[in-house]
């Protein structure tokens, strides 16, 4: 078996997938990529036997069909530092001794058996199957892989909830702190169905997807799915279990509103922040007639801070203690330049949501107060 592959491709190829790859892995085959030739397409397969993440690329001038796995660790290292440059692949099917050709040089290394490689898990016949475009898939995962949970009790939290209708699809994390709830009315399912995505594979495809055009294929049973993007191919094991009603947990009216610039509210979140206590990063949010004044201390160190803002507000006059770094986390997923903090009382949560929603966007973030001493 022999092929001819350009350097760069098969780099930027294996390294995207090679992010499956654990450190340790329970198979000794999972430390290899999974390689295959056919018909002038070499497949490159990457797992951790829960995330199956594959790709392809065209070969020019190749003979013989064939698989083989070979060690993840040493192909990447060796192909970083290969310039642009064509490589010429040689396999020895009889004790598959890889030889790689370049220009000023050769590597030689040993492949192993593809046949110990575990398979892909495949979709059952009632798998239901979803079209999301890939940048609204991107902005959905983005806003909300950061308020997953990482709870070995309730493994349900520590992925991204799919709620999909006929009209809308929302993508929900949270981790009993911080919500996040994004609704995108640009895709629908044909029925009413929800997964739990994992906070691994809902990674990689944060990573693969900025690269990637067009529509992406999403198909899932009651185990698995799939997410099939241009260039690349995933199956990944499901969380299993019943997602909280999280629609329960809004509050649907809160009678107290400020509106403020979000950049100049995470600038003084930051300063103020550095002098809230350590164990807690409580901060303190008071509000008056268009104002702002937002307060920190450390009580074992005798530090504190403020800093007023003016923001539209013509409420009750009140104070609410928030977690400093859960509040610029949300902040920070917000793209808006003016954010609307919706507050009812000091022990209820208080929800952040852009002034201006995106199109075909309807956004909210939700944080749970801190209980102030004062």
């Amino acid at each position: 078996m022999k092929f001819i592959v350009s350097s760069t491709a098969l780099f930027s190829h294996l390294q995207a997938i090679s992010r499956v790859i654990n450190s340790k892995n329970s198979l000794p085959i999972l430390d290899c990529f999974l390689i295959e030739l056919q018909d002038g397409t070499l497949s490159m397969t990457a797992s951790d036997n829960e995330t199956t993440l594959s790709t392809s690329i065209e070969v020019s001038d190749y003979e013989e069909d064939g698989r083989f796995a070979v060690s993840s660790k040493t192909l990447l290292e060796a192909l970083k530092e290969i310039p642009e440059q064509p490589l010429s692949f040689q396999i020895n099917s009889s004790n598959l001794e890889i030889t790689v050709q370049y220009q000023n040089g050769k590597y030689s290394l040993m492949g192993q058996s593809a046949d110990e490689y575990p398979q892909a898990s495949e979709l059952n016949e009632g798998a239901v199957q979803v079209v999301m475009g890939a940048d609204i898939l991107t902005t959905g995962i983005n806003r909300s892989l950061f308020a997953t949970a990482d709870d070995e009790l309730r493994p349900v939290m520590n992925g991204i909830y799919f709620d999909i209708t006929t009209e809308d699809i929302t993508l929900v994390a949270s981790d009993g702190h911080k919500l996040v709830r994004n609704k995108t009315y640009a895709a629908h399912g044909e029925e009413k169905a929800a997964f739990i995505l994992p906070k691994k594979p809902a990674n990689l495809l944060k990573n693969l997807l900025p690269k990637e055009q067009g529509d992406v294929q999403i198909g899932f049973d009651d185990r698995n799915a799939t997410f099939t993007l241009e260039n690349y191919r995933m199956v990944c094991r499901l969380i299993e279990g019943r997602y909280p009603n999280y629609n329960s947990v809004i509050p649907q009216n809160n009678p107290h509103k400020a509106i403020i610039d979000r950049a100049s509210f995470i600038s003084a979140l930051r300063r103020v922040s550095v002098f809230s206590s350590q164990a807690s990063s409580l901060i303190k949010l008071s509000l008056s007639e268009n104002m702002m004044k937002i307060s920190a201390q450390d009580i074992d160190f005798s530090t504190s801070a403020e800093e007023s803002l003016i923001c539209q507000y013509d409420g009750n006059a009140m104070s609410i203690g928030f977690k400093s770094s859960f509040l610029i986390d949300i902040l920070n997923n917000i793209a808006s330049q003016n954010v609307i903090i919706e507050l009812a009382d000091p022990s209820r949560a208080g929800v952040v949501v852009p002034e201006e929603q995106e199109e075909n966007e309807d956004l909210l973030m939700l944080l749970m107060p801190m209980m102030l001493n004062d």
